[in-house]
Order: C-alpha cells, then sequence, then structure tokens
C-alpha cells in the first residue's frame, strides 16, 4: 500500500492569465460556475463555509450556494446552528468552490448579512416538502440523545402541518457573503499553479493580481 506522501497528481488541464480573465470578478465566476455545470461537476455549487467563532475557534463545512449576483453568494441555514451562530458573532467568511475534473479552486472572503425575510420565505417556499419539514424538527447543531428522538419531532411537525403549506420557521433564512476578495485558482504542473486575485479597494473597485503558487 503506497504512503499518503506518495499520492501526487498533476494538474495540466488548462491555464490562467490576468489579462485574460473578466475585469468583473462575478462575471469571471459565472464563466467558471458554467464552465463546471457544462463539465458535469456533481453539486458544482457546493462550496465550504469557514466561519470563526467569538472566541477565535474556526470551523467549516459544505453548504450548498443558492444564488450570486453582484450584491453577493447566497445561502440558507438554520440562524441558531453553529454557523449562524458564529456568523452572529463574527460576520466575516470564507467560501471555497473545489472543481476536480477542471483542475479549479475559486476562494471568495467578505463580510455576511442576513437575506431579507422576502427572499427568504421566497426561497423556502420552493424546498421539498420533506426539508422544509427538516427545518423546524432539527435542533441544529445541538446534542441529539438519539435518531429516535429526531424523528419524532418530524412526525410531530408532519402532523402540525398536515393539508396545509409549511411555513418558514423563524430561525431559518438566508446569508449573503459579500466579498472583498475573490480568487481564481487553476492548478498547474510541478505545484507552480496560477492564482489570480481580485481585491475590493476604496475608491477604486476591484484591482486584478496575480499571487504567487
Amino acid at each position: 500500500m503506497s504512503s499518503i506522501e506518495d499520492l501526487r497528481k498533476e494538474y495540466v488541464v488548462a491555464t490562467l492569465d490576468k489579462g485574460s480573465v473578466d475585469a468583473d470578478p462575478i462575471r469571471q465566476f459565472e464563466k467558471w460556475f458554467d464552465n463546471a455545470r457544462q463539465a458535469g461537476v456533481d453539486e458544482p455549487n457546493a462550496c465550504l463555509l469557514a466561519t470563526v467563532s467569538a472566541d477565535g475557534r474556526p470551523s467549516a463545512r459544505v453548504v450548498l450556494l443558492k444564488g450570486f449576483d453582484a450584491s453577493g453568494f447566497s445561502f440558507y441555514t438554520n440562524y441558531q446552528s453553529r454557523k449562524g451562530k458564529e456568523l452572529g458573532a463574527d460576520s466575516f467568511a470564507a467560501l471555497t468552490f473545489w472543481w476536480k475534473p477542471l483542475e479549479r479552486q475559486v476562494r471568495i472572503e467578505g463580510s455576511v448579512e442576513t437575506v431579507s425575510t422576502e427572499e427568504s420565505d421566497r426561497y423556502f417556499s420552493k424546498r421539498p416538502r420533506g426539508s422544509q419539514i427538516g427545518a423546524w424538527a432539527s435542533h441544529q447543531s445541538e446534542v441529539l440523545a438519539s435518531r429516535d428522538v429526531l424523528e419524532k419531532r418530524i412526525a410531530e411537525t408532519e402532523q402540525r402541518f398536515a393539508g396545509r403549506e409549511v411555513e418558514r420557521p423563524p430561525h431559518w433564512g438566508g446569508y449573503l457573503v459579500v466579498p472583498d476578495s475573490i480568487e481564481f485558482w487553476q492548478g498547474r504542473q510541478s505545484r507552480l499553479h496560477d492564482r489570480i486575485r481580485y481585491r475590493l479597494v476604496d475608491g477604486h473597485g476591484w484591482i486584478i493580481e496575480r499571487l504567487s503558487p
């Protein structure tokens, strides 16, 4: 059996040049996101969300991006979950996308704000009913005595909303990551990767920089 130290892969799919990227990082992200979908990447909207607690302890988990535009990148969750509490304590976060077939990574950093209640209501109404029930039944991130306890809460919630629409819980909704830094990473041979970063500078808008690999 080979050692983990011997696991290596050369990245040779593409290159990335500062002169070839879009002047707008959101349009550049859209191009890469569309490329990932066309390449058949499974759940291209899956990304790693990193947050920090009030005492400086970091944590990370995979979430699903549900929208992006000039205002930022949105995802939805339980406000009382660990990530929700951490975002309440420190309103900065980072998102990382990894699209393996394209040997590409995108890193987004910025401040975080909650989306409007209207937008959260709109998205919640589109979720499958089972997911809507789960948003009420699961006390996300809290210690659970057993799976049976969760199943009981699900059954009680199904009974509560029997024959009618499931309304959005007040503790559940959307967050928007408002970026001030977006990095596009293209894998290259010998770990000499191409890294192009967009950085938001007051009075200058987005500036584009090449970073050392």
